[in-house]
């Protein structure tokens, strides 16, 4: 159902500032001490021997900003241990004090170097232990920021949808839970999906990775995290600075999209063999904000296994993950859960799974008046004249007497392949009969 010839990201024009300022009383603070990471000395001790391994020498200041930690307090203690163990020399410096001088590991420290990277190659920001990152994501969900009537509309401006849609979506989205789009396909179940995780107010925080028994989780990821400039967070704190624990990065609420690549596989703990080291799954990465199911019922597992593994999280707002020692773990779930499909609920799965989806909306066939402001719009679009009558021929001639349904993405469909046929011919793209029969006798297909 969208009008415009080419899917944007609609969570681009939502502006740097930060939406949430309240957000920023759940800040972790910066660690003072070893202690106030959560982590112990071996695993730190290990980031540090690593980092010194893979660049041959660092200086105090860059091994800190590698860990995502302060020097004073933190790291230094960590530098100090590894000269006392003989595991690094110091090797002159570009400035004043320690924090300045360059380190490189003696050859026993390469030695245990390698034992550390045998053991995992990560190489990156300190990781937060998974007691203060669940504990953290639950303040989060109880700070959740409901979604307004004029925000919706404002964000489905573009889309030519049923007046009483809105009123489904918004406890729908406000609910946090679940929810089932389903209808033929073409009418903008994905495009609304997107909307709907886009249009989620606020602000979440997000790991750059997370520990668990040892072991390193990656979960900060670029594609579906939209990170908030430091400059916005800045101007919403007395004084203009906070002070954040920067193995933390505050994002707009993630919307993370699984489509037929999705396995049960995929949602468990993703482990690379070749760095040692985890990556977290869909619903992990979406916490605090949108996982979208698209195309439902199409992926390579069955929709009802599929269903099975959801149902304790669905329920409970808590998902189990396995470490592959077998050591087993709990993290929030604390998503809306989008399911998009263009088969029948029904033949997907039985009453008792529907049952556990709360929120349950058919987006159908545009009506023909729909239609036509739909086609007016993507004329507008494309600067194509609108004409009304051709609109009517379209209907007559193709969609009634081939039997053919509407769709709301036939006016996008069509017009792009007309203006196509007038690029061809060397013409201005109208809705002439000539280029319209070329574009629907393209276009249309009667199985």
């Amino acid at each position: 159902m969208k009008s415009s010839p080419e899917r944007t990201d609609i969570r681009e024009g939502l502006g740097p500032e930060v939406q949430n300022p309240d957000i920023l009383d759940l800040a972790p603070s910066l660690p003072r001490t070893v202690e106030d990471t959560g982590l112990n000395i071996g695993m730190l001790t290990d980031l540090c021997l690593k980092h010194l391994y893979y660049r041959g020498m660092a200086s105090g200041i860059e091994i800190a900003s590698n860990l995502r930690l302060p020097w004073s307090g933190v790291v230094n203690e960590v530098v100090d241990f590894l000269v006392e163990e003989k595991w690094a020399d110091i090797r002159g410096g570009k400035g004043f004090g320690r924090v300045s001088v360059d380190f490189i590991l003696t050859e026993r420290g390469r030695t245990v170097a390698r034992e550390a990277i045998a053991r995992s190659a990560y190489d990156g920001p300190a990781p937060i232990p998974i007691a203060q990152y669940n504990a953290l994501i639950k303040k989060q969900g109880e700070a959740f920021t409901a979604v307004s009537g004029d925000d919706l509309i404002g964000a489905f401006d573009e889309l030519v949808l049923p007046p009483d849609l809105m009123g489904k979506f918004g406890p729908a989205i406000n609910a946090n839970r679940s929810l089932f789009l389903f209808g033929p396909p073409g009418n903008g179940k994905t495009t609304i999906a997107e909307i709907i995780g886009a249009v989620i107010p606020g602000e979440v925080f997000v790991p750059d990775a997370l520990e668990v028994d040892g072991q390193i989780i990656k979960v900060f990821d670029p594609i579906c995290h939209r990170e908030v400039p430091q400059d916005s967070i800045d101007t919403c704190i007395p004084g203009g600075k906070i002070d954040l624990d920067t193995r933390w990065h505050l994002c707009r609420r993630p919307a993370v999209i699984a489509g037929g690549e999705l396995t049960l596989e995929t949602l468990d703990l993703i482990w690379n063999h070749d760095s040692r080291f985890y990556e977290a799954p869909f619903q992990v990465k979406a916490n605090g904000g949108m996982l979208l199911i698209d195309d439902f019922g199409r992926q390579r597992v069955h929709p009802a296994d599929l269903l099975n593994r959801w149902i304790v999280p669905l329920e409970k707002h808590i998902d189990y993950l396995t470490l592959h020692t077998g050591k087993k773990f709990d993290v929030p779930f604390d998503e809306l859960v989008v399911f998009s499909t263009n088969l029948d609920p029904k033949d997907l799965v039985d009453e008792a799974f529907l049952r556990r989806i709360k929120y349950k909306i058919p987006i159908e066939n545009p009506t023909e008046e729909a239609y036509r402001e739909i086609f007016a719009r993507m004329c507008e679009k494309l600067l194509i004249p609108y004409n009304d009558s051709a609109v009517s021929y379209i209907m007559d001639t193709y969609y009634r007497r081939m039997g053919i349904e509407l769709r709301a993405c036939h006016p996008r469909d069509i017009l792009t392949l007309l203006r196509d046929a007038a690029r061809f011919h060397k013409r201005r793209a109208v809705l002439s009969q000539d280029l319209v029969d070329q574009a629907c006798q393209s276009f249309f297909v009667v199985l």
